[in-house]
């Protein structure tokens, strides 16, 4: 009989421990970073290799930080959301060019239209790795100290912009010009 319970409760077991990860949210994953200083950088921009940006750059500024590749699917999904934003904000958005090709990411850019004020390349994925990235598309805000202010992983929704990602740059940019 033990014979037969034991397999049963391993499979009990195993079946649990799948529904339970499968009823989580990936979106919810939770980002250690948030609250918390942004890491630091320097990359080579997109669109000139031989410059580059660093996140000391971006001291003193909101910005929002989109972690993208050419090759992502769910990366054209949100893409025209983004053009929309960045045409209708003052924070400046910064690509984060994550393991892909400098020639597919600048062709995809001109094919697809360009939210970002500046687009670096992560070729090695260290910068992703180091904002704890799971996969592209994140998108990130980083406050006028360099904080961490919140993570979203997956495509960005009409619904994350607007309820979400609008109402935090706006409180961070009343911040900013000291009217908090």
């Amino acid at each position: 009989m033990t014979r037969f319970l034991l397999p049963l409760g391993v499979f009990l077991a195993l079946a649990i421990a799948l529904a339970a990860g499968l009823s989580r949210d990936p979106r919810a994953l939770p980002s250690p970073l948030v609250g918390k200083p942004a890491p630091a950088f320097e990359l080579p921009l997109l669109d000139n290799e031989a410059r580059s940006l660093r996140s000391s750059d971006m001291q003193g500024k909101v910005w929002v930080l989109n972690v993208w590749a050419s090759w992502c699917t769910p990366c054209q999904l949100e893409h025209p959301l983004l053009v929309d934003f960045a045409s209708r904000t003052r924070v400046p958005v910064v690509g984060l060019n994550y393991k892909d090709q400098p020639a597919a990411a600048r062709a995809w850019l001109q094919r697809l239209g360009n939210p970002y004020a500046a687009t670096m390349t992560d070729l090695d994925g260290r910068t992703g790795i180091d904002f704890g990235v799971y996969g592209v598309p994140e998108t990130f805000v980083i406050d006028r100290s360099g904080r961490v202010r919140f993570r979203h992983a997956g495509p960005m929704t009409p619904e994350v912009l607007e309820h979400t990602l609008t109402p935090l740059l706006l409180d961070l940019e009343r911040e900013k010009d000291g009217h908090a």
